[in-house]
Protein backbone atom coordinates (compact mmCIF):
# COMPACT_ATOMS: atom_id res chain seq x y z
CA UNK A 1 0.00 0.00 0.00
CA UNK A 2 3.07 2.36 0.51
CA UNK A 3 3.21 2.83 -3.25
CA UNK A 4 -0.53 3.56 -3.62
CA UNK A 5 0.19 6.05 -0.61
CA UNK A 6 3.01 7.95 -2.25
CA UNK A 7 0.99 7.69 -6.06
CA UNK A 8 -1.59 9.67 -3.87
CA UNK A 9 0.38 12.23 -2.07
CA UNK A 10 1.38 13.03 -5.42
CA UNK A 11 -1.71 14.00 -6.87
CA UNK A 12 -3.20 15.52 -4.04
CA UNK A 13 0.38 17.97 -4.76
CA UNK A 14 -1.53 18.72 -7.79
CA UNK A 15 -5.58 19.73 -6.29
CA UNK A 16 -6.36 22.97 -7.24
CA UNK A 17 -9.39 24.07 -8.81
CA UNK A 18 -7.33 24.92 -11.86
CA UNK A 19 -5.72 21.91 -12.35
CA UNK A 20 -8.60 19.38 -11.57
CA UNK A 21 -11.05 21.39 -13.41
CA UNK A 22 -9.65 22.22 -17.19
CA UNK A 23 -9.68 18.40 -18.08
CA UNK A 24 -13.08 18.12 -16.67
CA UNK A 25 -13.52 20.93 -18.91
CA UNK A 26 -12.46 19.39 -21.82
CA UNK A 27 -13.77 16.29 -21.19
CA UNK A 28 -17.45 17.35 -20.83
CA UNK A 29 -16.80 19.60 -24.09
CA UNK A 30 -16.11 16.45 -26.35
CA UNK A 31 -18.57 14.70 -24.61
CA UNK A 32 -21.23 17.68 -25.80
CA UNK A 33 -19.43 17.80 -29.09
CA UNK A 34 -20.14 13.73 -29.77
CA UNK A 35 -23.64 14.92 -29.42
CA UNK A 36 -23.49 17.92 -31.14
CA UNK A 37 -21.32 16.15 -34.13
CA UNK A 38 -24.30 13.19 -33.92
CA UNK A 39 -27.10 15.93 -34.77
CA UNK A 40 -24.97 18.24 -36.91
CA UNK A 41 -24.00 14.87 -39.46
CA UNK A 42 -28.04 13.99 -38.96
CA UNK A 43 -29.00 17.25 -39.74
CA UNK A 44 -27.40 17.18 -43.37
CA UNK A 45 -29.08 13.68 -43.48
CA UNK A 46 -32.75 14.88 -42.45
CA UNK A 47 -34.67 16.98 -39.91
CA UNK A 48 -36.82 14.38 -38.42
CA UNK A 49 -34.01 11.70 -37.68
CA UNK A 50 -32.37 14.44 -35.55
CA UNK A 51 -36.04 14.29 -33.81
CA UNK A 52 -35.79 11.12 -33.58
CA UNK A 53 -32.51 10.55 -31.90
CA UNK A 54 -33.14 13.66 -29.83
CA UNK A 55 -36.21 12.31 -28.04
CA UNK A 56 -34.24 8.64 -27.48
CA UNK A 57 -31.40 10.66 -25.98
CA UNK A 58 -34.56 12.11 -23.54
CA UNK A 59 -34.74 8.47 -22.24
CA UNK A 60 -31.32 7.27 -22.28
CA UNK A 61 -30.70 10.06 -20.22
CA UNK A 62 -33.03 8.45 -17.59
CA UNK A 63 -31.12 5.14 -17.86
CA UNK A 64 -27.65 7.21 -17.01
CA UNK A 65 -29.45 8.50 -13.59
CA UNK A 66 -29.71 4.80 -12.87
CA UNK A 67 -25.78 4.61 -13.58
CA UNK A 68 -24.87 7.82 -12.23
CA UNK A 69 -26.11 7.61 -8.68
CA UNK A 70 -23.84 4.48 -7.94
CA UNK A 71 -21.06 7.44 -9.97
CA UNK A 72 -21.84 10.06 -7.83
CA UNK A 73 -21.37 7.91 -4.31
CA UNK A 74 -18.29 6.49 -5.28
CA UNK A 75 -16.70 10.03 -6.33
CA UNK A 76 -18.04 11.64 -3.12
CA UNK A 77 -16.71 8.54 -1.30
CA UNK A 78 -13.27 7.87 -2.50
CA UNK A 79 -13.08 11.80 -2.19
CA UNK A 80 -13.43 11.71 1.38
CA UNK A 81 -11.38 8.63 2.15
CA UNK A 82 -8.52 10.06 0.00
CA UNK A 83 -8.45 13.01 2.25
CA UNK A 84 -8.97 10.77 5.24
CA UNK A 85 -5.82 9.51 3.72
CA UNK A 86 -7.36 6.31 4.26
CA UNK A 87 -6.68 4.48 0.50
CA UNK A 88 -7.78 0.94 1.06
CA UNK A 89 -11.16 2.08 2.06
CA UNK A 90 -10.99 4.11 -1.02
CA UNK A 91 -10.41 1.59 -3.40
CA UNK A 92 -12.86 -0.91 -1.77
CA UNK A 93 -15.71 1.49 -2.43
CA UNK A 94 -13.97 1.65 -6.05
CA UNK A 95 -14.62 -2.05 -6.87
CA UNK A 96 -17.82 -2.73 -5.12
CA UNK A 97 -18.89 0.67 -7.37
CA UNK A 98 -17.73 -1.10 -10.41
CA UNK A 99 -19.11 -4.57 -10.09
CA UNK A 100 -22.60 -3.10 -8.93
CA UNK A 101 -22.95 -0.65 -12.17
CA UNK A 102 -21.99 -3.51 -14.49
CA UNK A 103 -24.76 -5.52 -12.77
CA UNK A 104 -27.25 -2.68 -12.74
CA UNK A 105 -26.14 -1.99 -16.40
CA UNK A 106 -27.06 -5.43 -17.95
CA UNK A 107 -30.37 -5.13 -16.34
CA UNK A 108 -31.46 -1.82 -18.16
CA UNK A 109 -29.93 -2.55 -21.28
CA UNK A 110 -31.70 -5.90 -21.51
CA UNK A 111 -35.06 -3.31 -20.67
CA UNK A 112 -33.95 -0.86 -22.92
CA UNK A 113 -33.46 -3.71 -25.92
CA UNK A 114 -36.62 -5.23 -25.08
CA UNK A 115 -39.66 -2.63 -24.50
CA UNK A 116 -37.73 0.51 -26.45
CA UNK A 117 -40.84 0.80 -28.97
CA UNK A 118 -43.59 0.93 -25.69
CA UNK A 119 -41.01 3.65 -23.99
CA UNK A 120 -41.40 5.66 -27.45
CA UNK A 121 -44.96 5.45 -27.65
CA UNK A 122 -45.47 6.78 -24.65
CA UNK A 123 -43.17 10.19 -25.10
CA UNK A 124 -46.25 10.97 -27.67
CA UNK A 125 -43.41 10.31 -30.49
CA UNK A 126 -44.88 11.26 -34.00
CA UNK A 127 -45.52 8.31 -36.45
CA UNK A 128 -42.98 9.40 -38.69
CA UNK A 129 -40.50 9.10 -36.09
CA UNK A 130 -40.86 6.17 -34.45
CA UNK A 131 -38.62 3.83 -36.53
CA UNK A 132 -35.44 5.75 -36.67
CA UNK A 133 -36.29 6.26 -32.75
CA UNK A 134 -36.82 3.08 -32.05
CA UNK A 135 -33.41 1.48 -33.66
CA UNK A 136 -31.60 3.94 -32.13
CA UNK A 137 -33.10 2.99 -29.26
CA UNK A 138 -32.31 -0.24 -29.26
CA UNK A 139 -28.94 -0.46 -30.71
CA UNK A 140 -27.21 2.03 -28.33
CA UNK A 141 -29.87 1.43 -24.97
CA UNK A 142 -28.95 -2.18 -25.48
CA UNK A 143 -25.30 -1.57 -25.02
CA UNK A 144 -25.78 1.09 -22.19
CA UNK A 145 -23.83 -1.20 -19.31
CA UNK A 146 -20.73 0.12 -21.64
CA UNK A 147 -21.42 3.46 -20.54
CA UNK A 148 -22.50 2.86 -16.59
CA UNK A 149 -18.55 1.08 -16.76
CA UNK A 150 -17.41 4.14 -18.32
CA UNK A 151 -18.69 6.56 -15.83
CA UNK A 152 -18.32 4.75 -12.32
CA UNK A 153 -14.28 3.87 -13.81
CA UNK A 154 -14.19 7.90 -14.62
CA UNK A 155 -15.45 8.86 -11.10
CA UNK A 156 -12.73 6.22 -9.54
CA UNK A 157 -9.61 8.53 -11.64
CA UNK A 158 -10.61 11.87 -11.00
CA UNK A 159 -11.12 11.46 -7.07
CA UNK A 160 -7.94 10.36 -7.00
CA UNK A 161 -7.38 13.46 -9.08
CA UNK A 162 -5.83 12.10 -12.71
CA UNK A 163 -8.66 14.00 -14.07
CA UNK A 164 -6.45 14.38 -17.40
CA UNK A 165 -6.76 10.21 -17.97
CA UNK A 166 -10.13 10.65 -18.70
CA UNK A 167 -9.79 13.80 -21.01
CA UNK A 168 -7.24 11.37 -23.05
CA UNK A 169 -9.90 8.87 -23.36
CA UNK A 170 -12.74 11.31 -24.03
CA UNK A 171 -10.61 12.73 -27.35
CA UNK A 172 -10.14 9.17 -28.73
CA UNK A 173 -13.27 8.71 -28.26
CA UNK A 174 -14.59 11.68 -30.44
CA UNK A 175 -12.34 10.78 -32.76
CA UNK A 176 -13.81 7.14 -33.43
CA UNK A 177 -17.15 8.36 -32.85
CA UNK A 178 -17.12 11.03 -35.79
CA UNK A 179 -15.17 8.97 -38.17
CA UNK A 180 -18.26 6.26 -37.44
CA UNK A 181 -20.60 8.75 -37.89
CA UNK A 182 -19.00 9.99 -41.27
CA UNK A 183 -18.77 6.85 -42.64
CA UNK A 184 -21.96 5.09 -42.04
CA UNK A 185 -24.20 8.13 -42.47
CA UNK A 186 -22.71 9.40 -45.61
CA UNK A 187 -21.64 5.74 -46.86
CA UNK A 188 -18.21 7.35 -47.41
CA UNK A 189 -15.15 4.40 -48.70
CA UNK A 190 -17.67 1.64 -49.67
CA UNK A 191 -19.52 1.81 -46.47
CA UNK A 192 -23.25 1.85 -46.26
CA UNK A 193 -24.98 4.33 -45.70
CA UNK A 194 -26.96 3.57 -42.88
CA UNK A 195 -27.87 7.06 -41.07
CA UNK A 196 -29.45 6.69 -37.69
CA UNK A 197 -28.34 2.99 -37.34
CA UNK A 198 -24.71 4.68 -38.28
CA UNK A 199 -24.73 7.36 -35.99
CA UNK A 200 -25.88 4.11 -33.01
CA UNK A 201 -23.15 1.47 -34.43
CA UNK A 202 -20.49 4.57 -34.29
CA UNK A 203 -21.41 5.39 -30.94
CA UNK A 204 -21.19 1.70 -29.23
CA UNK A 205 -17.90 1.09 -31.02
CA UNK A 206 -16.19 4.74 -29.89
CA UNK A 207 -17.41 3.65 -25.99
CA UNK A 208 -16.38 0.20 -26.32
CA UNK A 209 -12.90 1.31 -26.86
CA UNK A 210 -12.95 3.95 -24.40
CA UNK A 211 -14.00 1.41 -21.31
CA UNK A 212 -10.74 -0.78 -22.67
CA UNK A 213 -8.61 2.26 -22.02
CA UNK A 214 -10.40 3.29 -18.64
CA UNK A 215 -10.08 -0.05 -17.04
CA UNK A 216 -5.88 -0.34 -18.24
CA UNK A 217 -5.24 3.21 -16.62
CA UNK A 218 -7.67 2.41 -13.45
CA UNK A 219 -5.29 -0.54 -12.94
CA UNK A 220 -2.49 1.78 -13.74
CA UNK A 221 -3.19 4.04 -11.66
CA UNK A 222 -3.72 2.07 -8.42
CA UNK A 223 -0.29 -0.14 -8.92
CA UNK A 224 -2.28 -2.95 -9.87
CA UNK A 225 -3.59 -3.12 -6.19
CA UNK A 226 -7.22 -4.06 -7.05
CA UNK A 227 -7.82 -6.46 -4.10
CA UNK A 228 -10.74 -8.50 -4.96
CA UNK A 229 -10.57 -10.98 -1.61
CA UNK A 230 -13.15 -8.98 0.41
CA UNK A 231 -16.16 -9.97 -1.76
CA UNK A 232 -15.58 -13.02 -0.77
CA UNK A 233 -18.60 -12.29 1.42
CA UNK A 234 -21.09 -9.53 0.39
CA UNK A 235 -19.71 -6.23 1.00
CA UNK A 236 -22.47 -4.67 3.26
CA UNK A 237 -21.04 -1.57 5.02
CA UNK A 238 -19.58 -0.72 1.24
CA UNK A 239 -23.06 -1.09 -0.21
CA UNK A 240 -24.79 0.69 2.16
CA UNK A 241 -22.45 3.84 2.02
CA UNK A 242 -22.95 3.78 -1.28
CA UNK A 243 -26.87 3.17 -1.44
CA UNK A 244 -26.79 6.11 1.10
CA UNK A 245 -25.48 8.57 -1.47
CA UNK A 246 -26.54 7.25 -4.50
CA UNK A 247 -30.22 6.76 -3.88
CA UNK A 248 -31.06 10.57 -2.77
CA UNK A 249 -28.87 11.93 -5.92
CA UNK A 250 -30.35 9.45 -8.23
CA UNK A 251 -33.77 10.34 -6.84
CA UNK A 252 -33.05 14.34 -7.59
CA UNK A 253 -31.56 13.40 -11.23
CA UNK A 254 -33.89 11.21 -11.77
CA UNK A 255 -36.68 13.81 -10.55
CA UNK A 256 -34.72 16.16 -12.98
CA UNK A 257 -34.86 14.13 -15.96
CA UNK A 258 -37.99 12.86 -15.72
CA UNK A 259 -39.79 16.32 -15.53
CA UNK A 260 -37.30 16.89 -18.32
CA UNK A 261 -39.09 13.98 -20.32
CA UNK A 262 -43.00 15.31 -19.49
CA UNK A 263 -41.60 18.87 -20.72
CA UNK A 264 -40.72 16.96 -24.00
CA UNK A 265 -43.64 15.33 -24.18
CA UNK A 266 -45.79 19.11 -23.90
CA UNK A 267 -43.06 19.91 -26.75
CA UNK A 268 -43.69 16.89 -29.04
CA UNK A 269 -47.47 17.86 -28.77
CA UNK A 270 -46.74 20.85 -30.33
CA UNK A 271 -44.90 19.45 -33.52
CA UNK A 272 -42.06 18.13 -34.97
CA UNK A 273 -40.68 21.57 -35.81
CA UNK A 274 -40.47 23.01 -32.37
CA UNK A 275 -39.21 19.15 -31.34
CA UNK A 276 -36.14 19.68 -33.37
CA UNK A 277 -35.90 23.45 -32.50
CA UNK A 278 -35.71 22.53 -28.84
CA UNK A 279 -32.75 19.48 -29.59
CA UNK A 280 -30.79 22.36 -31.25
CA UNK A 281 -30.81 24.89 -28.69
CA UNK A 282 -30.32 22.55 -26.15
CA UNK A 283 -27.44 21.20 -28.08
CA UNK A 284 -26.05 24.94 -28.15
CA UNK A 285 -27.04 25.71 -24.95
CA UNK A 286 -24.78 22.88 -24.00
CA UNK A 287 -21.86 24.47 -24.84
CA UNK A 288 -22.57 27.09 -22.48
CA UNK A 289 -23.65 25.41 -19.30
CA UNK A 290 -20.59 23.02 -19.29
CA UNK A 291 -18.27 25.64 -17.47
CA UNK A 292 -20.79 25.23 -14.39
CA UNK A 293 -20.68 21.95 -14.90
CA UNK A 294 -16.99 21.39 -14.89
CA UNK A 295 -16.66 23.72 -11.98
CA UNK A 296 -19.31 21.77 -10.07
CA UNK A 297 -17.54 18.75 -10.49
CA UNK A 298 -14.09 19.65 -10.02
CA UNK A 299 -15.67 21.58 -6.88
CA UNK A 300 -17.20 18.62 -5.27
CA UNK A 301 -13.89 16.83 -5.78
CA UNK A 302 -11.71 19.03 -3.94
CA UNK A 303 -14.42 19.58 -1.30
CA UNK A 304 -14.80 15.99 -0.65
CA UNK A 305 -11.03 16.13 -0.22
CA UNK A 306 -11.24 18.79 2.24
CA UNK A 307 -14.55 17.18 4.20
CA UNK A 308 -12.52 14.12 4.55
CA UNK A 309 -9.84 16.05 5.89
CA UNK A 310 -12.30 17.78 8.12
CA UNK A 311 -11.04 21.62 6.54
CA UNK A 312 -14.26 22.76 6.81
CA UNK A 313 -13.49 26.72 6.59
CA UNK A 314 -11.52 25.78 3.20
CA UNK A 315 -14.58 23.79 2.04
CA UNK A 316 -16.84 26.17 2.64
CA UNK A 317 -14.56 29.10 1.30
CA UNK A 318 -13.87 27.00 -1.98
CA UNK A 319 -17.83 26.21 -2.84
CA UNK A 320 -18.10 30.05 -2.68
CA UNK A 321 -15.23 31.05 -4.73
CA UNK A 322 -16.25 28.76 -7.40
CA UNK A 323 -19.83 29.69 -7.54
CA UNK A 324 -18.96 33.57 -8.00
CA UNK A 325 -16.86 32.56 -10.99
CA UNK A 326 -19.43 30.02 -12.55
CA UNK A 327 -21.96 32.45 -12.48
CA UNK A 328 -19.72 35.23 -13.97
CA UNK A 329 -18.67 33.26 -16.82
CA UNK A 330 -22.20 31.46 -17.59
CA UNK A 331 -23.27 35.02 -18.16
CA UNK A 332 -20.88 36.07 -20.43
CA UNK A 333 -21.11 32.97 -22.46
CA UNK A 334 -24.74 33.17 -22.55
CA UNK A 335 -24.82 36.73 -23.66
CA UNK A 336 -22.05 35.55 -26.31
CA UNK A 337 -24.27 32.75 -27.58
CA UNK A 338 -27.13 34.97 -27.88
CA UNK A 339 -25.03 37.48 -30.05
CA UNK A 340 -24.13 34.67 -32.55
CA UNK A 341 -27.47 32.96 -32.50
CA UNK A 342 -28.41 32.87 -36.12
CA UNK A 343 -25.27 31.91 -37.22
CA UNK A 344 -24.98 28.84 -34.63
CA UNK A 345 -28.34 27.80 -35.76
CA UNK A 346 -27.47 28.63 -39.83
CA UNK A 347 -25.74 25.70 -39.07
CA UNK A 348 -27.74 22.65 -38.20
CA UNK A 349 -30.52 23.96 -39.97
CA UNK A 350 -32.47 26.71 -42.74
CA UNK A 351 -35.55 26.67 -41.34
CA UNK A 352 -36.11 30.17 -40.59
CA UNK A 353 -38.34 29.75 -38.02
CA UNK A 354 -36.85 27.27 -36.32
CA UNK A 355 -33.86 29.69 -36.48
CA UNK A 356 -35.83 32.86 -34.87
CA UNK A 357 -37.34 30.62 -32.73
CA UNK A 358 -34.16 29.28 -31.11
CA UNK A 359 -32.30 32.98 -31.07
CA UNK A 360 -35.08 33.93 -28.83
CA UNK A 361 -34.63 30.87 -26.57
CA UNK A 362 -30.95 31.89 -26.48
CA UNK A 363 -32.00 35.01 -25.50
CA UNK A 364 -33.80 33.69 -22.27
CA UNK A 365 -30.90 31.35 -21.85
CA UNK A 366 -28.57 34.21 -20.25
CA UNK A 367 -31.17 35.03 -17.36
CA UNK A 368 -31.22 30.62 -17.24
CA UNK A 369 -27.58 29.97 -17.03
CA UNK A 370 -26.63 32.17 -14.39
CA UNK A 371 -29.27 30.18 -12.24
CA UNK A 372 -28.53 26.88 -13.10
CA UNK A 373 -24.82 27.40 -11.77
CA UNK A 374 -26.03 27.59 -8.23
CA UNK A 375 -27.27 24.45 -8.79
CA UNK A 376 -24.55 23.10 -10.56
CA UNK A 377 -21.77 24.02 -7.92
CA UNK A 378 -23.90 24.39 -4.68
CA UNK A 379 -25.67 20.96 -4.80
CA UNK A 380 -22.35 19.70 -5.49
CA UNK A 381 -20.55 20.79 -2.54
CA UNK A 382 -23.37 19.43 -0.66
CA UNK A 383 -22.98 15.83 -1.75
CA UNK A 384 -19.24 16.19 -1.32
CA UNK A 385 -20.04 16.81 2.10
CA UNK A 386 -22.53 14.10 2.80
CA UNK A 387 -25.75 16.80 2.91
CA UNK A 388 -27.43 14.73 0.14
CA UNK A 389 -31.17 14.22 0.76
CA UNK A 390 -32.14 18.04 1.30
CA UNK A 391 -31.51 18.95 -2.30
CA UNK A 392 -33.63 16.38 -3.09
CA UNK A 393 -36.42 16.84 -1.31
CA UNK A 394 -36.04 20.60 -2.81
CA UNK A 395 -35.75 19.06 -5.89
CA UNK A 396 -38.67 17.31 -6.40
CA UNK A 397 -40.67 19.87 -5.34
CA UNK A 398 -39.31 23.03 -8.12
CA UNK A 399 -39.16 20.35 -10.41
CA UNK A 400 -42.83 19.26 -10.60
CA UNK A 401 -44.15 21.97 -8.53
CA UNK A 402 -42.89 24.64 -10.49
CA UNK A 403 -40.91 23.86 -13.68
CA UNK A 404 -43.90 20.87 -15.04
CA UNK A 405 -46.63 23.17 -14.23
CA UNK A 406 -45.47 26.65 -15.28
CA UNK A 407 -44.24 24.87 -18.43
CA UNK A 408 -47.88 23.71 -19.03
CA UNK A 409 -49.33 26.49 -17.90
CA UNK A 410 -47.67 29.36 -20.42
CA UNK A 411 -45.93 27.31 -23.11
CA UNK A 412 -49.45 25.12 -23.78
CA UNK A 413 -52.48 26.35 -21.48
CA UNK A 414 -51.49 29.84 -22.84
CA UNK A 415 -50.01 29.05 -26.15
CA UNK A 416 -46.69 30.48 -25.58
CA UNK A 417 -44.70 27.34 -26.54
CA UNK A 418 -41.00 26.85 -26.07
CA UNK A 419 -40.56 30.78 -24.98
CA UNK A 420 -43.00 29.50 -21.92
CA UNK A 421 -41.07 26.19 -21.38
CA UNK A 422 -37.92 28.10 -21.55
CA UNK A 423 -39.51 30.64 -18.99
CA UNK A 424 -40.70 27.63 -16.65
CA UNK A 425 -36.75 26.11 -17.00
CA UNK A 426 -35.62 29.49 -15.38
CA UNK A 427 -38.39 30.24 -12.07
CA UNK A 428 -36.62 26.57 -11.40
CA UNK A 429 -33.19 26.55 -11.62
CA UNK A 430 -33.19 29.89 -9.78
CA UNK A 431 -35.51 29.31 -6.65
CA UNK A 432 -33.67 25.88 -6.40
CA UNK A 433 -30.40 27.57 -6.69
CA UNK A 434 -31.13 30.25 -3.88
CA UNK A 435 -32.61 27.95 -1.27
CA UNK A 436 -29.18 25.60 -2.33
CA UNK A 437 -27.19 28.71 -1.51
CA UNK A 438 -28.89 29.55 1.63
CA UNK A 439 -28.50 25.78 2.94
CA UNK A 440 -24.71 25.56 2.61
CA UNK A 441 -24.46 29.21 4.40
CA UNK A 442 -26.38 27.34 7.19
CA UNK A 443 -23.14 25.01 7.25
CA UNK A 444 -25.74 21.86 8.80
CA UNK A 445 -23.48 19.71 6.22
CA UNK A 446 -20.51 20.26 8.61
CA UNK A 447 -21.63 17.14 10.62
CA UNK A 448 -22.84 14.79 7.51
CA UNK A 449 -18.97 13.75 6.52
CA UNK A 450 -19.37 10.23 5.67
CA UNK A 451 -15.54 9.64 7.75
CA UNK A 452 -16.11 9.79 11.26
CA UNK A 453 -13.36 11.13 13.25
CA UNK A 454 -13.05 7.88 15.09
CA UNK A 455 -13.05 5.78 12.04
CA UNK A 456 -10.57 8.22 10.62
CA UNK A 457 -8.44 8.03 13.69
CA UNK A 458 -8.62 3.87 13.28
CA UNK A 459 -6.82 4.17 9.93
CA UNK A 460 -4.45 6.50 11.05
Amino acid sequence: MSVIHNTEKQSKQKLTLFAITWPIFIEIMLHMIMGNADTLMLSQYSDDAVAAVGVSNQLLMVIIVMFGFIATGTSILVAQYLGAEDEEKAIRFAIVSIFANIAIGLLLSIILLIFSEPLLRMMNLPPELMADAVIYLQVVGGFSFIQALIMTIGAVIRSHGFTKDAMYVTIGMNIFNIVGNYLFIFGAFGFPTLGVTGVAIATIISRSIGVIVLLYLLYKRLDGNLHFSFLRTFPKYEVKSLLKIGIPTAGEHLSYTTSQLVMTYFIASIGTEALTTKVYAQNIMMLVLLFSVAIGQGTQILVGHQVGAKKLEEAYSRCIRSLKIAITVSLAMGIIFYLFSNLLFSIFTSNQEIIATGSLLLLLTIVLEPGRAFNLVVINCLRAAGDVRFPVYLGILSMWGVAVTVSYTLGIYFGLGLVGIWIAFILDEWLRGLIMLWRWRSRKWQSMSFVKEKEKKQHA
